[in-house]
């Protein structure tokens, strides 16, 4: 996505305010739900920093689409950190979900603030996800260099990095918007990415699927696999019959 000019800064005190929603249930007597006399152990406690972390992802991708569409942004970080925490990630790694896309979409300028906020191992994860790290309204670097830059990078983490979980995640939400949109709207959909054809975007999914399915091997991994083979028979259908 391309960088987006910043909001004032005044604008962008007045938006990371947090609202008074505990002020108004304690006056109505509304209660949080309460916790079930027994759940699973690994049961993760989201807190304040998870919080936090929702309205600094709101705050800073407030004016930003989905790219070709009127669909905000932030659709695809709540997205993103739904997935980390179906499949057992951790706060820490729910809060990269939300914040992976901070720094390279509205620059390296966050990436102080990311490491203040949440601590140096959330903005570790952000940067393992992160194939752009210029200011804000910099010019990025080639498409294909970049993400080949990126996967070099995704196979130098080691084995269990909490990185891979998130990245995976947000290849995941990627390529299952890009299934559901190819379907809807046939070929006319790649329009959305010019300067880029359809064999780029399956050469990098390709490449994704295949390095997950060998560095994480799970139920993930193959759901990535198994989007990204269906975009393929899509498309190479689509393309038959027209």
């Amino acid at each position: 996505m391309d960088n987006l000019a910043p909001p004032p800064a005044t604008e962008v005190a007045e938006n990371f305010a947090p609202p008074p929603a505990a002020e108004v249930m304690a006056r109505f007597g509304a209660r949080p739900c309460p916790a079930p006399g027994s759940r699973q152990p690994d049961f993760v406690t989201l807190g304040r920093r998870f919080d936090e972390a929702l309205l600094y992802a709101s705050t800073a991708h407030r004016q930003q689409p989905r790219k070709g569409t009127s669909i905000p942004y932030l659709s695809h970080l709540l997205g993103v950190a739904s997935i980390v925490l179906t499949y057992h990630g951790t706060e820490d790694q729910a809060i990269a979900g939300l914040l992976h896309d901070t720094v390279e979409d509205c620059g390296a300028e966050h990436e102080p603030v990311i490491a203040e906020l949440f601590g140096q191992p959330v903005l570790d994860m952000v940067l393992a996800c992160t194939d752009a790290r210029v200011p804000a309204g910099g010019q990025k670097g080639d498409w294909r260099r970049r993400k080949e830059a990126y996967l070099d990078h995704l196979a130098e983490l080691p084995p269990g990095d909490p990185a891979l979980l998130v990245s995976c995640a947000d290849k995941v939400h990627n390529a299952e918007a890009i299934l559901a949109d190819l379907e809807t709207e046939g070929l006319p959909f790649w329009d959305r990415f010019p300067g880029k054809t359809p064999e780029d975007h399956l050469w990098y999914y390709g490449r994704l699927a295949a390095f997950f399915t060998d560095a994480v091997s799970d139920r993930l991994a193959r759901r990535l696999q198994a989007t990204v083979a269906a975009i393929g028979d899509l498309h190479r259908r689509l393309a038959a019959e027209r």
